[in-house]
């Protein structure tokens, strides 16, 4: 019997919650795509089970003989050529896991969300798990498919199958391979291109805190419930002040107006359109920066114990393993 598949293992988060499961000498199995990118697992002792989210068979092959399943794989793009890319992996792969999870009998399944499927509160306060939210609410074809995908998990758990859902907000850290769009404003502020800042904001949080949340999830959470995995609400401007304390990189001083950002991603979507090279700042993305994505993280703080580790110490951890590992340089 292995202990864990985590799907995803290969990306960001799902590798951090591999580094968990290892560390607490459990054996962990990673569905993998045949030619994806496997530098975040590199030189681990785990079990690579090649398939696809696409394949069924592979997948039924990934779960058979495991205990839990962390579904952690999603296609995280802000940008796709064709948009129903996102609803086939987030939407039909997420049913594909948790039906062969259900015919395997595993005895929990973890399905990583995220905040952007959450709702936010008009007041501008932080959004709890219980803030009303609905499928018109959400900016994006990714958006729109992970909020889709979380009512699939749901509903699998209001059907019996023990699924908890958890609902991560901007991790920052090591193992950032891609890297994602808060690894690169983070690459971008050291090679010293980030030169100016939108006026919005976003709950940061260590990714060691949110792997470590995964396994909580596993262990205490209540099965059919949501937990925001977050620390800390903070502007864009806060965020480059920290960074320049850190780094001592100066910190962007230059504020840009919302309706210069549109115009500029609306250009840059036209060319990727004829190009077919993704827009450096997607459309979606400047949507979605015009409210703060801000989030309490208070019932995984209480329900599951969820750390909270100083975000300065997350951004700290970031710069370094990005410098390490060549993919930023301060100038």
């Amino acid at each position: 019997m292995i202990d864990a598949l985590v799907t995803g293992g290969t990306g960001f988060v799902g590798a951090n919650v591999v580094r968990e499961l290892l560390a607490q000498r459990r054996s962990v199995r990673v569905l993998a795509r045949p030619r994806g990118d496997r530098r975040a697992l590199a030189g681990l002792d785990v079990e690579i089970c090649e398939g696809d989210l696409l394949d069924s068979a592979s997948v039924r092959r990934a779960v058979k003989g495991v205990n839990l399943v962390f579904h952690v794989a999603a296609d995280y793009r802000l940008w796709a050529r064709d948009p129903e890319d996102l609803h086939r992996v987030n939407v039909g792969g997420t049913r594909a896991v948790l039906e062969a999870a259900g015919e395997a009998g595993v005895s929990r399944v973890v399905y990583t969300s995220t905040v952007g499927a959450l709702g936010i509160p008009e007041d501008g306060g932080p959004g709890t798990e219980e803030t009303p939210v609905s499928l018109r609410d959400m900016v994006g074809p990714y958006k729109a498919s992970k909020f889709l995908a979380e009512q699939v998990a749901l509903g699998f758990a209001h059907q019996g199958l023990p699924v908890v859902v958890v609902n991560p907000s901007a991790p920052v850290g090591p193992w950032d391979v891609k890297p994602t769009p808060t690894g690169q404003m983070i690459v971008d502020f050291l090679e010293g291109k980030m030169f100016a800042t939108l006026d919005t904001g976003l709950n940061l949080v260590h990714v060691r805190d949110v792997a470590r949340g995964h396994l909580f999830a596993a262990e205490r959470g209540k099965i059919g419930e949501k937990y925001i995995l977050g620390n800390r609400n903070v502007s864009l401007a806060e965020i480059g002040v920290l960074l320049s304390e850190i780094t001592g990189v100066r910190p962007p001083r230059v504020r840009i107006p919302y309706w210069v950002a549109w115009g500029a991603a609306l250009a840059m979507e036209a060319v990727a359109r004829i190009g077919g090279r993704p827009p450096r700042v997607p459309l979606t993305a400047v949507r979605m920066a015009k409210k703060r994505m801000y989030f309490s993280p208070a019932k995984a703080v209480r329900e599951l114990g969820l750390p909270q580790t100083d975000i300065r110490e997350a951004l700290r951890d970031a710069t370094e393993w990005f410098r390490a590992h060549g993919d930023a340089r301060a100038r």
